[in-house]
């Protein structure tokens, strides 16, 4: 349960050491050194990209070349945005950029172009590089050399000018990463060199990756986990396995891919691990480790899970991963996992609102320090958004407060009890109610917005609302299309509803409880069922429940109606579980409307819901 945790001295305090540090995968000082031990090794697979097979010594060459490509224009210290979809050309433009000493910006292939603008006002980008066909307006463009094998997919590395108003990043920044911050602008992540370097000592040790083993490349590439399976895995000398794109939401696609491809090693995001503890575990899977991470985790693996699961937990300010624990060796599994104790190099506490250490098993804010800190932010409230660490602490310069409510139990676990501020986590990331206001706020016809979080069975909802300004009319669909260009996908408002004049409370503000009330009341009447197919019925009612809108009805379009990738796979486990009958992911994400959905099920009864893990 402890994964190699020291207590401190007075085990009476909410204080927890991480162990010292592992060996390091290669030789070398740091991530740099120990890809090219591998590479320049040239045996084994480094990348299974469906039909495409990178060996080592062909990685090295193409990484090379796209460093070459880039030389004259990418200085050490400057800041790459990397645009791509998980693929052999991501893996080897990061590569490539390490090698350039530059600075890893993952972004992800969706990411918007007004989100990238503020991006690129807030820290000093040299260029983005992105596929040939993503579009883009930039005229200052060079293409980069193409991977060997089948299905090569052109890249481009787009520059702009550099605003006056960016911040340059510390010398020793290893990448960036991007969080959502109160103020409407994203945060910028600045994580050192040594942090990244300790981070896959860690989970290099951690995960027991080295030549043989293969890993999953899964993670959306818009999120630091994915730096994680990336780096430590290519710096042991193991397989990185693209993970085909509806297999990282699918939990069926998923468990049949990792027979197929025969990985040893993965993680997931919570909402999806909790639809794959949910199914029968396959029993022809390799894999051994599983990691899980990025939401509070509310189930535990059943007894036929033969892999060993973790429970990971960190902040992006913290370098992705400060706490862990292994769930196995309970007996009782009443309660949720607890989130762990900390990773080797990382000291967690717990403190008061004074920022005074609290006795253990009583509840306080988690505070990181350590090996892991990152280095610097940008954006958002501007600055390192680090403290001074409690007094028994005197030994660290600084801690990161996490705004996460904990209780470390004598054992030095930490149980994760909810946040101490406004910020929620949707599917797996990082949500600033504000900055989503703002965005809303910039549609010319809205005078003020509010958005709410609200439990929905497919998770935390995001319910916006919004008050016109005066003879404007509100179109929800178009206000909620103009937002994606400014926010992350998951921070896009599932619902708006307008109302006039927005709930205020006594002293002005507004007022959230009231329209947590209106969330809850429907804005239209249900369609009536009478003389519809029991096949209708059931597609009916199961999406009502997963996106909590009573007023959907059959002529509705799935996505248009707040469904995204993780609804898909509840919606389709539903209609599994009701129908005995398996969709496949691409036939319902191809329906126009619900009413589509059930002709898929057209003359396949539907009988009472089969149990699940849960019961």
């Amino acid at each position: 349960m402890r994964d190699d945790t020291m207590v401190g001295d007075d085990v009476g305090l909410s204080i927890a050491y991480g162990g010292p540090l592992p060996p390091a995968p290669a030789e070398g000082a740091g991530v740099g050194d120990w890809l090219r031990h591998w590479t320049s090794r040239g045996t084994g697979v480094a990348v299974e990209d469906g039909l495409r097979r990178l060996t080592y010594a062909e990685l090295d060459a193409l990484a090379d070349r796209t460093a070459d490509a880039l030389r004259d224009r990418v200085r050490p210290g400057d800041v790459v945005g990397v645009r791509l979809e998980r693929s052999v050309e991501l893996v080897a433009t990061a590569l490539a950029v390490v090698r350039l000493g530059a600075v890893y910006l993952p972004l992800g292939p969706n990411f918007g172009a007004q989100r990238l603008d503020l991006v690129r006002r807030t820290v000093r980008v040299a260029c983005v590089v992105a596929a040939a066909d993503a579009g883009g307006t930039d005229p200052d463009r060079i293409p980069l050399p193409a991977a060997p094998g089948p299905d090569a997919r052109a890249t481009v590395a787009a520059f702009t000018p550099v605003p006056s108003e960016a911040a340059p990043v510390p010398a020793d920044t290893g990448y960036v990463v991007l969080t959502s911050g109160t103020s409407g602008t994203p945060r910028a992540i600045a994580v050192g060199q040594d942090a990244l370097a300790a981070l896959v000592r860690w989970y290099h040790h951690h995960a027991g990756l080295g030549p043989g083993e293969k890993h999953s490349l899964l993670i959306n590439p818009a999120f630091d986990p994915h730096v994680m399976e990336l780096f430590a895995t290519l710096c042991s000398g193991a397989t990185l396995a693209v993970t085909p794109g509806e297999a990282c939401w699918d939990p069926y696609l998923l468990t049949s891919w990792w027979a197929r491809a025969e990985v040893t090693v993965s993680n997931l995001p919570t909402p999806i691990a909790d639809l794959v503890l949910a199914r029968p575990w396959p029993a022809d899977l390799r894999l051994r480790h599983l990691g899980i991470g990025g939401e509070r985790l509310r189930r535990w693996p059943g007894p036929d899970v033969t892999a060993t699961v973790h429970n990971m937990y960190g902040p992006a300010e913290a370098t992705v991963t400060s706490v862990v624990c292994r769930l196995s060796g309970r007996a009782d599994q009443a309660d949720p996992p607890p989130i762990g104790a900390p990773v080797a190099g990382a000291v967690v506490c717990v403190t008061n609102a004074a920022g005074r250490t609290v006795a253990r098993g009583e509840p306080g804010e988690l505070r990181i320090g350590g090996s892991g800190l990152s280095l610097a932010c940008f954006g958002d409230r501007g600055g390192a958004p680090f403290v001074a660490p409690p007094p028994e602490l005197a030994d660290l310069d600084r801690v990161y407060p996490t705004g996460d409510r904990v209780r470390m139990g004598s054992d030095g676990v930490l149980e994760f009890l909810g946040r101490v501020d406004d910020q929620v986590k949707v599917s797996g990331v990082r949500v600033e109610p504000a900055e989503v206001e703002v965005a809303l706020e910039r549609d010319p016809g809205v005078a003020r917005a509010a958005v709410v979080a609200t439990s929905s069975p497919a998770g935390l909802r995001l319910t916006a609302f919004v008050q016109p300004r005066p003879g404007c009319r509100i179109d929800a669909d178009e206000v909620l299309s103009g937002v994606r260009g400014w926010l992350p996908e998951q921070a896009v408002p599932a619902v708006l509803r307008v109302v006039d004049p927005m709930p205020v409370t006594a002293n002005g503000k507004t007022d959230r409880a009231a329209l947590a009330d209106l969330v809850s009341t429907p804005a239209g009447s249900p369609q009536d069922t009478e003389g519809l197919t029991e096949q209708q019925r059931l597609v009916l009612a199961v999406c009502r429940d997963l996106l909590d809108r009573p007023e959907t009805t059959l002529d509705d379009h799935f996505a248009e109606i707040g469904g995204n990738s993780l609804m898909a796979a509840r919606l389709l486990a539903a209609l599994e579980n009701a129908t005995g009958t398996r969709l496949r992911a691409s036939a319902l994400l191809r329906q126009p409307d619900l009413a589509g959905i059930a002709a898929l099920l057209d003359g396949v009864p539907v009988a009472a819901s089969r149990p699940t893990r849960d019961g």
